[in-house]
């Protein structure tokens, strides 16, 4: 597994409960500020095996991004979101000054 790809699954696993990132935030937590589709990548082929938690990463104006043939998807992301505490505004949207989690920085422990 390559450096970029371990990164971003600690990044997603470091995410706790009732918090989000961004794919942009993640890609730049794994060492590449420019590597947002790469996580996108990480989440869908590697989701399931390292268990993360791919309903914590939205996109980088607070929302949930899905395909339009993927909405059951999207509901089920906003559902795990609530079910943690988070509150989404009238617009379907996450107030990302109050649920975005920074305590990812890359760096080994």
């Amino acid at each position: 597994m390559n450096p970029f790809t371990e990164k971003t699954i600690q990044a997603i696993q470091s995410i706790p409960p009732g918090y989000v990132m961004t794919y942009g935030q993640v890609a730049a937590a794994a060492g590449n500020r420019r590597g947002a589709r790469q996580v996108v990548r990480v989440l869908h082929s590697m989701s399931t095996s390292h268990n993360l938690p791919w309903h914590r990463i939205i996109n980088a104006k607070g929302g949930i991004s899905t395909p339009a043939n993927a909405e059951e998807k999207g509901n089920r992301q906003r559902q795990l979101l609530e079910s943690e505490g988070v509150h989404f505004l009238s617009n379907g949207t996450i107030d990302l000054a109050i649920y975005r989690w920074f305590g990812f920085d890359g760096e080994e422990e």
